[in-house]
């Protein structure tokens, strides 16, 4: 009999994420100009550069070792079933060759649409297609400044927005989403980013002098709407800033951290999907040296998919179109574990609320197949001791290699342990080796009855 696990089944204004909730991993791929500057995808309103400075990176961006094969093969192997790409990011730039601006990968020294080899690639290797766009853009000429842009602290600022008008901006964004949903299609996730509302200040709730943009300044009831209308299987993330529209959105993004516990909405559990990179920068930066460890990437996995989550894993790719050798190490390592454990991973979800893992240890639970997963941090001295699963069981295995697990204690370490404690009847124990399995993260996997 299959465990109980409350809330488990979405209400079906949840039902386009499924699919990704199932997946559980997938690779982000944040690229544009902002590879070729090398020092963050921000690097544009960190550094407060004007658009005809930035101009540069356009003039240089040339990726001649660009392989879209050879990322999808890198995701595959390393474990992932979906992707999202930024095709236009806050720069304002287009990895496609879009008929609403000249500002795309056409018109720089490539010359070619950089999106269209990216999702073909992908899609033959059995990834779903997910497409990041920014509401945001640095460069149109409509987009009215405000705290977030580049030129925020320029002293001509008022005047300088004058000119500006925020409603053919949307025009523009809503013609290039129809773009993408239309020519893209079908599209599995769309991940709109993001939205800032002006804000108040906590001490004189009066305005405050920084500016934002929110629903209006997206006409989001309108966005979203088209999207619905194109592409009514697309899962739609939570950036819109429609979050009390019914249906406004179909999944939470937390963003480079791991949420507690399953995130919910007015009390119901609701699909999300965590982002995170492998350091400290979403695009390609050279000099960036808080990098992860595998071990580190992979215990957050587990963890996402042990609380009810997906993950987005990032990579900024270079300049001249690869991933580099920091990235492609993490996707190996990550590949090598999730080669012998994906079982642990792909399909599962949280262990029920009333079973608590061992100390040092994560569940990961198959309700399709009723099988519990126990992944080990640090690995204990010869006993693990389960709770609530007395009789429970009928086999336990080591994943990686499907050595058995012996169930039980020998009567000698039953007298050992009786003479010091009291085992609870619904505790059972396993019998481990004493070595520890040469893996990031040792699991174990549980049949149960």
């Amino acid at each position: 009999m299959p465990l109980t696990n409350k809330q488990e089944v979405y209400t079906n204004e949840f039902t386009r994420s499924q699919k990704l909730m199932e997946d559980r991993f997938g690779i982000f791929i944040h690229w544009g100009l902002y590879s070729v500057a090398a020092r963050h995808e921000w690097v544009q309103k960190l550094e407060n550069i004007s658009n005809d400075e930035y101009k540069k990176y356009f003039k240089h961006f040339d990726p001649d070792l660009y392989n879209p094969i050879l990322w999808a093969k890198a995701a595959s192997n390393a474990g992932m079933k979906f992707f999202c790409v930024t095709a236009k990011h806050h720069d304002g730039f287009c990895l496609w060759n879009t008929d609403t601006t000249d500002y795309k990968s056409t018109n720089t020294p490539w010359g070619k649409d950089v999106l269209t080899p990216m999702v073909e690639a992908f899609r033959s290797e059995g990834l779903r297609t997910g497409i990041y766009y920014s509401l945001i853009d640095w460069h149109h000429p409509d987009f009215v400044i405000d705290s977030v842009h580049p030129l925020s602290n320029h002293p001509e600022r008022n005047r300088l927005n004058a000119k500006r008008d925020q409603m053919r901006y949307i025009k523009y964004m809503h013609q290039q989403v129809r773009e993408l949903l239309t020519r893209y299609a079908p599209i599995d996730l769309l991940f709109f980013d993001y939205s800032y509302p002006k804000k108040l200040t906590a001490s004189s709730h009066t305005e405050d002098v920084w500016v934002g943009k929110g629903r209006l300044d997206w006409d989001s009831d309108n966005l979203l709407r088209l999207v619905r209308e194109i592409a009514p299987q697309a899962a739609v993330n939570d950036r819109l800033d429609i979050d009390d529209l019914q249906n406004g959105w179909d999944f939470r993004t937390p963003e480079q951290y791991e949420p507690r516990s399953w995130l919910e909405f007015k009390g119901q559990r609701v699909p999300w999907i965590t982002c995170f990179t492998f350091s400290g920068s979403w695009g390609y930066h050279r000099d960036e040296t808080t990098w992860k460890s595998v071990e580190q990437l992979i215990q957050s996995i587990i963890n996402t998919v042990s609380k009810g989550g997906s993950v987005l894993l990032n990579v900024g790719p270079t300049g001249r179109g690869e991933f580099d050798e920091r990235a492609l190490d993490r996707l190996s390592g990550i590949g090598k574990w999730m080669k012998q454990h994906s079982r642990s991973i792909h399909g599962c979800t949280a262990a029920p609320n009333n079973l608590m893992p061992p100390q040092n240890c994560v569940y990961t639970y198959n309700p399709k197949i009723n099988r519990l997963y126990v992944h080990i941090y640090s690995w204990p001295n010869i006993h693990l001791h389960l709770d609530g699963l007395s009789e429970r069981i009928e086999y336990a295995q080591l994943l990686h290699d499907s050595s058995e697990i012996k169930i039980g204690l020998t009567d000698w370490y039953k007298a050992q342990i009786s003479s010091q404690e009291k085992l609870a009847k619904s505790t059972v124990t396993l019998s481990l080796p004493i070595q520890r399995p040469n893996v990031s993260v040792p699991v174990i996997e549980l049949f149960l009855k």
